[in-house]
Parts: C-alpha cells; structure tokens; sequence
C-alpha cells in the first residue's frame, strides 16, 4: 500500500490548506476537515477526467493507499485553541511554553526553531497519551 505525505498548514486569512510533498494533489477549506475533503475530491475528479480523456495519472489511485498528515505545530495551536478544544493552558502544560508566548504564536509572532521543536513535541506527546488510550 501506497503511504502519501500531505501537510496541513493555516492561512493567514484563517481557511486551512493540505498538499502533498510528493504528488500534485491539494485542497482548501474553511477547517482541517474541510481541506482534507476537498484534497480527496480533488484527487478523484484528477482519475475519473483522466480516464474519460485518456490522459495517464499516478497509478497508485487504482489501489488502495493511505494518506500520512502532518500539521505544522502553529496550525494546530491556533486549531484547537481557537476552536475551544484545548486551551492555553493545557498548551502550556503539553509543551512549557508559557501561556503570554503561546498566545503571541497565535497572533503572528514566529517562534524560533528551539520553541517550534518544543511545541510540536508537546502535541507529539499528547497524540502518543491519545493512541495509547484508545489503541
């Protein structure tokens, strides 16, 4: 089975966007949800135009294959929080970062490699505790 890397960011104007490293494949939406629909809509209208025309497209679409995202730690801090899910907090907790500096990440302030590296492993904690209790 194919496994295909797409990553999942936040745009500035708050809408979601998700592509693929290795393919041509994207999508766009109002929420995560939305852009992840969207991509594999998009990834389904590609094959079926591409057989009405006799055009060729990537061969892995006749099988099965899995789709790996990834979200980029900024994204999913403004997601959740401003979702209402988590919360600065819980945030602060996961990943020790302060409350005031998590808050600045999510207005605009780009946190220095050190921090974003701090973040995501907090959220890599928290989805390894989720797996673990629902595996």
């Amino acid at each position: 089975m194919k496994i295909i890397n797409a990553i999942i960011e936040r745009a500035k104007d708050g809408t979601y966007s998700v592509y693929c490293k290795d393919e041509i494949f994207s999508g766009a939406g109002d929420s995560i949800e939305d852009a992840i629909q969207d991509m594999k809509a998009q990834m389904k209208f590609y094959k079926e135009t591409a057989i009405k025309e006799g055009f060729k497209y990537p061969t892995f679409l006749n099988s099965e294959y899995e789709i790996d995202y990834s979200v980029d730690p900024l994204s999913l801090l403004k997601y959740y929080v401003g979702s209402g899910i988590l919360s600065l907090a819980g945030i602060e907790r996961i990943s020790g970062i302060n409350q005031k500096q998590l808050w600045a990440y999510m207005h605009g302030t780009k946190p220095r490699k050190a921090q974003a590296n701090r973040l995501n492993a907090g959220f890599k904690n928290l989805r390894d505790d989720l797996n673990s209790i629902f595996a």
